[in-house]
This record gives C-alpha cells, structure tokens and sequence, in this order.
C-alpha cells in the first residue's frame, strides 16, 4: 500500500464549475481519455427490485465471497491519475459487514489519498450504515423518481417475486426520506437522481420540490435507456424527452445543482429544438450537463469476480480482470484497440461534449458518424 497522507481539505468543493466526475476535464488535462475513475460493484443483494434496475439480472438471494480487498487497494494504488471513486451494488448497504469491511475501508483508502467519493444507495435501511460512512463519503447518490408511497410501491417493487404488502413500502419510503433529511442536516452531500420515462417526464416538477425538502444538494437528471430491466419498458421520444427537460426548467429551484447526463441531444446536431434546448442549459444558472464516464474515464471493477468492465449498461463482456491485469492497461486496450469505442470516441471542446455513449448512439442514432460532425453552437 502506499503512503499516503489525507489531502482531501485541499481539495476544490465540488460544485457546477467542479466535476472530478466528467470525462471532458481529464480530456482537457491529458490530451486523451485516461482512467481516472473506478467503480466497484460491492454486491449484488438489494432490498428492492425496481422496474428499471440496470442491473436487475445481476441480482442475487445468497451473495458470494469477495475476492482480498488488498488486491483491489493495490489495483488503485496503481491507477495513475485516481481522481474518483464510486461504490455501487445492489445496494452497498444491505449487510452491515459490507459497511464495515469493504466500503468503508474503500473510502478511508480514498479520503488518504486526497480521492473523491461517491456511492449509490437506496438510502432505506437503518441510518447507523449511512452515519458510519458520513466522515468519509463525498456524495451519497439516491434514485429519486416518486411522489408519494404509492409511487415508490409500484416503481421499487415491480420485479419482486413475491408480492410486497403496500405497507411495508410506505414505510420504507417514509424512512427514506427521514434519512436524506437527516444525513443532509448533518453535512452529508445528497445528489438525488430522476429518470426522464414513461412513468415521470410529467412529474419532474413534484419530484424536483420533494427532492429539494429532503435537503439534497444536488438534483441528476438522466433519461432512462433499455438496459436490463428497463427493457421492456416503454421508451420516451425525443420530443417527449426535449419537452419534460423544458417543463423542469421552468419549475427548478435556481438555488439548486441541477446535473443532466446521458442526453441524446448534441451540438452538432442540424435540429433547430435540440441546440435550442442544449443553449437553455448552457445558460441556465447551477445547470450543468455531464459527459457518460463509463469507457472515457471510468471502469467497473465486480470486486467478487474481478472482472472489469468498460460500460454499466451496454452487452460489452467484461474486458480484463484485476486478479491478471493493472487497470490503466485494460482501460487503454479499450482506448486504443476496441472497435465499438472507435464509434462513438469523439469530442468537441468547444461545446464541452464527448459525444453519446454506446445506448443512446444504439437508440437514437445508428446510423450517424458523429466522429465526422462538428458543432453547431459555436
């Protein structure tokens, strides 16, 4: 392990004008795509099922041995220029051991080494879990996509295999939403994240309110995509999607980050209503749009296989695997030799765009070149 000493008061606050999280800023630095975050998968045991987990399949009853936590600790020790790092499952959470013998360990280790933190929870289980990483963590990441009970009912358990009494949801969303009240009061940085679907793009307005009386700090917004679960949900348009982003922007709270990522809409695009809108983001205040991180900075680690993968969402197989190979070289094979990374490696500075990932380009554009397209908002 290195030696390493805590630098984290040193370090910038994260803010609009300050996301270790997004590609373009480590582009901008190096001059290419280098690895500079690492997300680790910490289980695969959840408390819900939601209708749209990207991760749905993966889930598991009975969850398996991790592989020494020292092998990872010495893959990051290795990662040249570590800037981030994000903890997600299932949810992280679930077993107390994991708290205590993974995640916080994880966070020490980056806390020392002046390295940024974020995990994804569902923030429903006791807050003692949650309190036990507050010293530590950069940003507790939620799914925020309800305006009551009966939404949380019927979004958190539609993949359940046994049907889960209404109750028992009203209380685990009451908890929920103490716990972000709580954590946020005593300090803790809560970034509540909406999907743009079928259920919410006429009810980002009440979910943007409820988010803000919770405390969180920051509000992400992403359309959602057909990945895993998701799948056989019904897909919004573009117009549809274009016109609840437009509907949000007129209600947000000013005062409040407002974080879009994944957006299907480009600079370079030829559709008046598309750089009409992406102009509104540029210009709005505490609105910022976040470049897809998966393959352009940031790789998935599954600490109970070791295998890592390019992409959370689209049916890449892993690409290498930490027990064989130093991270900073799988990521550059993928850089520099995958053909599918060739389709979409593309950026324009000028409009602080890395281009789409591999679902939108799958969706929405299959049969553009985007590495022969300029911007059109220059």
């Amino acid at each position: 392990m290195m030696n390493t000493v805590n630098t984290r008061g040193a370090l910038a606050p994260l803010s609009p004008s300050n996301d270790p999280w997004d590609p373009i800023e480590s582009l901008r630095t190096y001059g290419r795509h280098v690895l500079t975050s690492v997300e680790m998968t910490v289980t695969h045991l959840c408390n819900m099922r939601c209708e749209h987990c990207a991760v749905g399949d993966m889930l598991v009853m009975k969850e398996a041995e991790f592989l020494p936590l020292d092998l990872m600790l010495r893959r990051l020790d290795e990662v040249e220029h570590l800037q981030t790092i994000s903890l997600t499952g299932g949810e992280p959470s679930f077993r107390e051991k994991t708290v205590k013998e993974v995640i916080v360990p994880l966070l020490k280790y980056a806390q020392d080494r002046g390295v940024r933190t974020q995990i994804n929870s569902n923030l429903t289980l006791d807050i003692s879990r949650y309190e036990a990483m507050l010293p530590y963590l950069d940003v507790m990441h939620i799914s925020f996509n309800y305006l009551n009970g009966d939404d949380f009912h019927e979004v958190g358990f539609a993949n359940s295999n046994h049907p889960v009494p209404k109750e028992t949801a009203y209380r685990m969303y009451d908890k929920m939403m103490e716990n972000a009240l709580k954590l946020s009061e005593a300090g803790m940085f809560i970034s509540a994240e909406s999907m743009i679907n079928y259920r919410t793009h006429t009810k980002l307005a009440g979910i943007h309110k409820l988010i803000g009386e919770m405390g969180c700090r920051r509000h992400e917004v992403h359309p959602m995509y057909a990945s895993n679960f998701a799948t056989e949900l019904p897909m919004l348009s573009l117009d549809e999607t274009r016109k609840a982003i437009h509907s949000l922007l007129d209600v947000r709270d000013p005062q409040m980050w407002m974080l879009f990522g994944t957006l299907p809409f480009f600079a370079c695009s030829d559709i008046h209503e598309d750089l009409k809108l992406i102009r509104r983001l540029a210009d709005a205040p505490n609105v910022t749009v976040r470049n897809d991180p998966d393959g352009r900075n940031r790789v998935n680690v599954n600490l109970f296989s070791g295998d890592v993968y390019v992409t959370d969402f689209s049916d890449i197989p892993a690409f290498g695997n930490i027990q064989t190979g130093r991270l900073d070289d799988i990521f550059n094979a993928w850089q520099t030799g995958h053909p599918l990374n060739k389709t979409v490696n593309c950026h324009c500075d000028a409009a602080g765009c890395c281009g789409p990932n591999l679902l939108v380009k799958d969706m929405y554009y299959k049969d553009t070149d985007f590495t022969v397209k300029k911007a059109n908002l220059l």
